[in-house]
């Protein structure tokens, strides 16, 4: 019986570490980047864009195709940074718990 209590306090303590994380990974913001530092995209930690920053050098009406392009690689960019963020976050948090193939927080 002490075990199944201990387990059950450590299942508890596993539930509060998460909702610390998630809360952590929701909180994070990045900035994404092509065209060096031409195209700027920033995202929220659920992968929403928060900002679009384009330098105005690069806008002319021959060039809109290369733009679209710049801003989809900014945005990789980001969502790359990102992932990577929420990651280490959830890592830090939560520690090198080892979780059951095929569940992934």
């Amino acid at each position: 019986m002490k075990d199944l209590m201990g387990l059950m306090k450590q299942a508890k303590d596993m539930q509060k570490k998460m909702e610390i994380a998630q809360s952590k990974v929701a909180d994070l913001s990045v900035e994404g980047q092509s065209a060096s530092g031409r195209v700027t995209v920033g995202l929220m930690g659920g992968g929403n864009m928060r900002t679009l920053k384009i330098d105005p050098a690069l806008v002319s009406s021959e060039d809109v195709e290369m733009l679209e392009d710049l801003i989809v690689a900014a945005y990789q960019d980001a969502k790359v940074k990102l992932d990577e963020a929420q990651a280490r976050t959830m890592k830090e948090t939560v520690g090198d718990i080892q979780l059951p193939p095929g569940l992934n927080l």
